[in-house]
C-alpha cells in the first residue's frame, strides 16, 4: 500500500485505513516483534508491543507525513520491541542488547523480509500438503518433516513399507504440480 493510498483512504474513511495497515503489515510487525521478544516477553508482551507500534503508525499516518508505511512501521517496531525488550530484562548487565548499531554481525543474520516470505512459503507448503488428503498427507509430513523411514510410517498408516514409497512418489507428484500451480517452483 502506498502513501497515496493511505492518505486517500485517510481522507474518505481513518477506519478503512486503520484495518487496511493492519491486514497489509500485521504479519510483518508481528515477525519483527516476535523476533525481538521471544526470549524474554510473553505472548501477552508480544500482543502488546504490537498494539504500541500500530498505535504509533496510525497517528503518524494521520498527520499524513509518510512516505512509505512499511519502511516507518518495520523502524517503528523495531524500536518499540527494542524499548520493551529493555523494561522486560531487569539486569541490564546480563543481557545482551538487539540493537542492529551495537551487534551489526548478529543482526545481519536475519531478514524479516526473507523470514516472512519464508513463513508464507511454508504455509502454502502445509496447506498443498493437507489437500492431498489421507494417507498422503500423513506420509509426507512423516518422511519430510519428522525424518522417519518408510517402515516407520508403514507401522503408523497401517500400508507395507513398499506401499508407503510408492504412495509418497505419487503423492511428491501431485504435490509438485499442486505447488506449481500456485506459483511456487522452487
Amino acid at each position: 500500500m502506498t502513501a497515496k493510498e493511505i492518505n486517500d483512504l485517510m481522507r474518505r474513511s481513518p477506519d478503512e485505513a486503520y484495518r487496511a495497515l493492519l491486514k497489509e503489515l500485521g504479519r510483518y510487525v508481528y515477525v519483527i516483534v516476535f523476533n525481538k521478544l521471544r526470549s524474554c516477553g510473553t505472548n501477552e508482551d508480544i500482543e502488546e508491543c504490537v498494539s504500541d507500534v500500530f498505535a504509533e503508525l496510525f497517528v503518524a499516518v494521520e498527520d499524513g507525513g509518510v512516505n512509505d508505511p512499511k519502511k516507518l512501521a518495520g523502524a517503528i517496531a523495531k524500536r518499540r520491541a527494542v524499548d520493551h525488550f529493555r523494561r522486560l530484562t531487569t539486569n541490564g548487565r546480563n543481557t545482551v542488547s538487539v540493537d542492529d548499531e551495537e551487534f551489526p554481525e548478529i543482526a545481519g543474520q536475519f531478514d524479516v523480509e526473507e523470514m516472512s516470505d519464508s513463513s508464507e512459503m511454508r504455509r502454502i507448503l502445509l496447506r498443498e500438503i493437507n489437500s492431498l488428503g489421507e494417507p498422503d498427507s500423513t506420509i509426507l509430513m512423516q518422511k519430510f518433516y519428522y525424518n522417519k523411514t518408510s517402515a516407520e510410517i508403514a507401522e503408523t498408516v497401517r500400508m507395507t513399507a513398499s506401499t508407503v514409497r510408492s504412495r509418497c512418489t505419487r503423492a511428491m507428484e501431485r504435490l509438485r504440480t499442486s505447488l506449481s500451480a500456485a506459483g511456487i517452483t522452487r
